[in-house]
């Protein structure tokens, strides 16, 4: 195979990725109810920011479109690499991804993610990537993020607070990914983590020039 060949998946995954991460649904649902997200409350444009001015239910479109951002984006990488999956890890499970499919998923799920946070379709303003993040997880390992789900609806039950619930999902993630992957995956997920990172950290930085 050439490299051109080769690297033509590569290039599915990360335009398409890009592109569907760049979809600015919370800034479309937000207009819709009459403000821009990106000009009130914590000034991003995502599920908490909306729910905080609409409701939880009129903010249910944000979290279910932006977690499908990086589901799609997964799917996408996963069928440009060729939808190579085995079982893999401590825990043997189908599903885990191997050969092709392990770079062109992750580098669709980081595009989906780079999208999200500078999305092309509305002035590169966006988001900080958790629920992409979080929707290409469960292609990624499945098992790991359903593991994850149960997780944060303990913790949210127990501490009766849903942020403290899904800081424990996200950051058990690569823990629990542990079971069924190979710690290079692994090493590849705490790295999509490291973009959610980076937007907290301009996020604080961009705070503190404001005021």
């Amino acid at each position: 195979m050439r490299w051109n060949e080769a690297m033509l998946p590569v290039l599915v995954a990360i335009i398409g990725g890009y592109l569907l991460g760049s979809v600015p649904v919370a800034v479309l649902v937000a207009r819709a109810h009459g403000f821009d997200p990106r000009d009130v409350g914590d000034r991003n444009p995502g599920y908490w920011n909306v729910k905080e001015r609409v409701g939880r239910r009129s903010a249910v479109p944000v979290f279910v479109g932006d977690t499908l951002k990086g589901t799609f984006a997964a799917l996408l990488g996963l069928t440009a690499g060729g939808a190579h999956t085995a079982g893999t890890g401590t825990i043997p499970l189908y599903g885990a991804l191997a050969g092709p499919s392990v770079l062109t998923v992750y580098v669709a799920v980081a595009a989906a993610m780079i999208g999200h946070a500078w999305p092309v379709f509305a002035g590169f303003r966006g988001g900080r990537s958790i629920l992409a993040f979080a929707g290409g997880v469960a292609v990624i390992c499945p098992p790991a993020f359903l593991l994850a789900v149960a997780a944060l609806t303990v913790t949210a039950l127990l501490t009766r607070s849903f942020a403290i619930g899904a800081r424990v999902g996200v950051f058990g993630v690569p823990l629990l990914q542990l079971l069924f992957a190979p710690i290079t995956q692994v090493a590849a997920t705490g790295a999509l983590m490291c973009l959610i990172g980076l937007r907290f950290a301009q996020a604080a930085l961009s705070a503190r020039h404001t005021t």
